[in-house]
Parts: structure tokens; C-alpha cells; sequence
């Protein structure tokens, strides 16, 4: 696979592309918090195959002090100790809804993500799923590699 962009979606469709990143934004500034954030967008990041994305909430999440082991647990949560129940329930219905159609966001798993979240924040999460699947989406699609050396602030 080439390392090189197919296009810099970052500078065609300027407006679409400020979009989802504003859209990105608020979702951090919800109320599920941005480390919760992070996480969901590392794990969905890895299931999709978005490596850009990953090396991103990757460092992101070391930013915020997350311990490398925390890190590397991501892909297996479920077997996991680091992870609290709260974050449990997110990082499994995250996994439900980016697999629809072929996950069923079913009535049990509704119940089981109501236990730790109310409407408004089962709702922000459905917007971090939807907003986390379309940046893997246009970079894997357009080939946006990681870069060598991260932006600053990046």
C-alpha cells in the first residue's frame, strides 16, 4: 500500500472536511469526557484499520497519562482489568453500533448501555461512533498515511 495520499482531504471539500472536524470537537466537549472519547475512537480506529487514526488517539491518550499497558489493552478490553464498568458498557455498544448492520443494537444492549449512561450521553456516544467511522472511513479510503513525524500539537 502507498504511504502517500491519495488527496488532502484536509484542503478539497474544506467545508465538509471543517465539519466533521467541529462535529469531533463538541463530541470531546460532551459530557462523557475526553479520555472516554479517546478510548472509543482508539478502539473503532483499530477495528476499522485506520492507522492514522489509532497513531492519533494512540497519542492522544498518552497525552492525558494513560498508562502503555491501559494502551495496549484497548484491543482486548474484554479481558482486561483497566477498564471501568462504565467504560465497558461504552466500549461494547461502541462495538455494536459500528458493526450495524450486521451487529443488532439490540433491546438487552440498550438496557445494558442504560445503566451507565443517560439518553443525552447514549446519544453522544452514538455521535463519537458516527464521527470516529467517518474519519477512518476518508482516511483509509483516501490512504492518509501516519505521519513520521506528528503536527505539532499532534
Amino acid at each position: 500500500m502507498s504511504h502517500t495520499a491519495r488527496i488532502p482531504l484536509h484542503k478539497v471539500a474544506a467545508t465538509q472536511y471543517k465539519a466533521l472536524f467541529n462535529l469531533s470537537t463538541a463530541v470531546k466537549q460532551s459530557s462523557l469526557g475526553e479520555r472516554l472519547v479517546e478510548l472509543v475512537n482508539l478502539r473503532l480506529s483499530q477495528i476499522n484499520g485506520c492507522g492514522f487514526c489509532v497513531d492519533m488517539h494512540w497519542r492522544d491518550l498518552v497525552r492525558q497519562g494513560l498508562d502503555p499497558r491501559v494502551l495496549n489493552a484497548v484491543a482486548a478490553w474484554p479481558e482486561a482489568p483497566f477498564f471501568s464498568e462504565r467504560e465497558r458498557a461504552a466500549l461494547r455498544w461502541t462495538e455494536i453500533v459500528n458493526g450495524q448492520p450486521h451487529a443488532d443494537a439490540s433491546d438487552e444492549e440498550f438496557a445494558r448501555v442504560s445503566e451507565y449512561f443517560t439518553q443525552t450521553e447514549i446519544v453522544e456516544l452514538c455521535y463519537a461512533v458516527a464521527a470516529i467511522k467517518g474519519w477512518n472511513m476518508l482516511n483509509r479510503s483516501l490512504r492518509n498515511p501516519i505521519p513520521e513525524v506528528p503536527a505539532p500539537g499532534m
